[in-house]
């Protein structure tokens, strides 16, 4: 070992940085770092741990509590091969649910899924998937770097299913049949061998879908009833963005993450608001010190009951709060480093990173459980 550590995230602090409890939303801290094995963290406002999970799986992205305080859970599926060099990255493959003391209740597996899987309270999954586009239809997706394509010039395009309790498929979606190649062309700095990138896909208050299309920089609502597009955010309103969700004003709330960003000579990220009525950004946060805050991939925001906004800054592992008006009153640095395990994914990062894909917060009225002994 050195006598300076060469991480250079690791050198600095981590774990909890800044509180305001007169200002901070109380409650406990939901995440479960990228680069484990399948350890999942609850901590409190003071970043002191107050349970952990261990799955069998690494994190296939993202964990989430549900009402009934079961776990709901994306884990990687074990011995897949990559269908394109980033494949490892972000592919997921288990949903699961698991007990407060780590006990597995359920399992759905899909070996195409990726990025996000939302679990609803009535034992429904949505998620996102995969299907590999072929000859003139891979040759007809617009943009991106030419000659990136997957193995055998194939194109893999993004599609949603939502299946039942039992995994029954209830409804699906293909981007190959409800999307305008010259309306969503890959970014051209893109590699070609994924489009158009889905994160992020949730159901709307009015049944819709809201969904994240990251290399095509739109964020765009999808008819249940007919797969066609209703709306889509102007272009050049975010770009490569993540995690839009619903707010009950019904404005959008999104992880703008900057990259690419139209007239933009120093990239930043923020998060904003957008009025679907008018398309229209009707609030933002940036840091005070744009450039400080800048996540080129990944990326989260939950609004809280209070009205402020708990940020995940992904690749720096770093969490916080914003009230409305842009008043950072908490911070934590997710402590846990490297891990991985696996050397699917060490190859691609071999740097030792903190990241995590998405954190949430909860109010402990919502967590009976982790003072009831049911967090045994």
């Amino acid at each position: 070992m050195p006598a300076v550590d060469q991480n250079s995230r690791r050198r600095h602090a981590t774990g909890l940085i800044a509180h305001d409890p007169d200002t901070a939303f109380p409650g406990y801290t939901l995440f479960a770092p990228l680069t484990g094995s399948g350890e999942v963290y609850l901590v409190d406002m003071e970043g002191r741990t107050a349970h952990e999970w261990k799955l069998p799986y690494r994190p296939g992205r993202h964990a989430r509590l549900l009402p009934d305080g079961v776990l709901a859970y994306n884990g990687v599926l074990p011995g897949e091969e990559a269908l394109f060099p980033m494949w490892h990255k972000y592919r997921g493959g288990v949903m699961l649910k698991a007990a407060p003391d780590g006990t597995v209740l359920s399992e759905h597996r899909d070996p195409l899924q990726h990025h996000d899987a939302h679990h609803l309270d009535d034992g429904r999954i949505l998620y996102t998937g995969l299907e590999p586009l072929r000859g003139g239809d891979a040759a007809g997706v617009v943009g991106g770097v030419r000659g990136t394509e997957a193995a055998g010039g194939v194109v893999w395009a993004d599609t949603i299913q939502e299946v039942d309790a039992d995994g029954t498929v209830l409804w699906s979606w293909r981007a190959s049949e409800h999307l305008d190649r010259d309306t969503y062309a890959l970014h051209p700095a893109y590699a070609r061998e994924h489009w158009p990138l889905i994160n992020s896909v949730t159901p709307l208050a009015d049944g819709n879908i809201l969904a994240s299309l990251r290399s095509v920089s739109a964020v765009v609502v999808i008819s249940r009833a007919t797969g066609e597009i209703l709306w889509r955010s102007e272009p050049g309103t975010v770009s490569q963005q993540h995690a839009p969700t619903e707010l009950e004003s019904g404005a959008f709330l999104v992880f703008d993450n900057g990259v690419f960003r139209p007239d933009c000579d120093v990239p930043y990220s923020r998060v904003v608001e957008i009025d679907p009525a008018s398309g229209k950004v009707t609030w933002e946060y940036h840091d005070p010190a744009r450039e400080f805050f800048f996540a080129p991939f990944m990326g989260s925001a939950q609004r809280l009951p209070n009205g402020n906004t708990l940020v995940t800054d992904s690749p720096s592992g770093r969490l916080f709060e914003v009230t409305r008006d842009g008043y950072l009153c908490w911070e934590y640095v997710v402590p846990y480093f490297a891990g991985y395990g696996e050397s699917e994914v060490r190859g691609l990062f071999p740097s030792e990173p903190n990241a995590v894909f998405r954190s949430y917060r909860y109010a402990a009225s919502q967590l009976p459980w982790l003072t009831t002994g049911g967090a045994a």
